[in-house]
């Protein structure tokens, strides 16, 4: 007799991340409605038995049914987990809001700001959705990686401890660890926040600075990120975890890292667009780095690293020109005051 579902998630978002979560939520019993917005893309998982767009060579178990509309992906959810790029985190939102139950939370795996507003996705969310319990997973994960099984550790934040908890539970495996903490706007931030210094990296290490370069890039772009968490209420303890340090070590040292891949060929010399191209996802650091810049003004946070991948991403700053301005800073105390 074959096994009922432990519960049924919709899963919201048919790319890398997206597919990848659905299959470690397989993996722990679960139904799952993986919904993406192009019906093209749905019925070639339908045909394929996998993602070959975006995640190829990992089978799509019989308890995964993609699904082209919200409605039926949200029929019996139990559960919800939006993974869509942040570009679109309010869009999508903005879709589910007419369909999504009252009594249903809502967790995302998206890592990003609001494009333009530079708002945190939880006050879209609130916006979009109104009062209910809210939640994110984040943390140093490649979506390959997740899929193979291959062990891995994240963070899960929510808006009260007992919905991080069932949110934990969903995932949490014997070689997919989840933590669950209570700082909302820490893990946002430094989910988001990482991938600007990722770029900035990859535009080092392809200009051939070494290791030394690379490490002083990370402590410092961290620094960065901590002063930006506590502007916006964070504690900075949030980002000595895996959602802080975790991700951005991840982020900058491993070529999966897709922004640090743009670095790497901004570094050569392609125009971000054709490296974007190439790439074929979203590069989340490049609308980021937009949303970054603009709070750190707003906010008075200094932030030089992030100031200058801006700059090259949206002022036509060389990348020579970006690292000759941050390496002729004047000296200053490590430690803020």
């Amino acid at each position: 007799m074959t096994e009922q579902p432990q519960e049924q998630i919709a899963v919201l978002g048919a790319g890398s991340w997206g597919t990848a979560l659905a299959l470690l939520l397989c993996r722990n019993g679960h139904g799952v409605r993986l919904w993406g917005h192009d019906p093209a893309h749905i019925d070639a998982l339908a045909h394929d038995g996998e993602n070959r767009s975006f995640l190829p060579g990992f089978p799509l178990p019989a308890a995964l049914a993609p699904m082209a509309t919200l409605d039926e992906a949200l029929d019996g959810a139990t559960a919800v987990l939006v993974v869509v790029p942040s570009q679109f985190f309010g869009t999508v939102l903005a879709q589910l809001a007419p369909v999504l139950p009252a009594d249903l939370g809502l967790a995302w795996a998206t890592k990003g700001f609001e494009p333009d507003s530079g708002r945190l996705l939880h006050e879209v969310a609130l916006e979009q959705l109104g009062p209910r319990e809210l939640g994110i997973l984040s943390g140093p994960t490649f979506a390959r990686e997740v899929a193979g099984g291959l062990p891995t550790a994240i963070a899960v934040a929510a808006s009260a401890p007992a919905y991080a908890q069932r949110l934990a539970d969903l995932v949490h495996a014997p070689r997919f660890r989840a933590y669950t903490q209570n700082d909302l706007v820490g893990v946002q931030v430094g989910g988001a926040a990482k991938n600007v210094v990722a770029i900035a990296t990859g535009i080092a290490d392809g200009l051939g600075f070494g290791a030394n370069t690379r490490a002083a890039l990370i402590t410092r772009g961290l620094a960065e990120i901590i002063r930006l968490g506590e502007a916006l209420g964070a504690r900075r303890e949030t980002f000595m975890g895996l959602a802080g340090l975790g991700d951005l070590v991840l982020t900058c040292t491993d070529d999966q890292s897709r922004n640090r891949r743009l670095g790497l060929a901004l570094a050569a010399g392609k125009p971000a667009a054709d490296a974007m191209a190439e790439i074929g996802q979203e590069v989340e650091g490049v609308v980021t780095a937009r949303a970054v810049h603009a709070m750190a003004a707003k906010h008075g946070v200094d932030m030089p690293i992030s100031d200058e991948v801006h700059a090259v991403l949206y002022e036509s700053r060389t990348p020579g020109e970006a690292t000759r301005r941050l390496l002729e800073r004047a000296s200053k105390s490590e430690v803020d005051h």
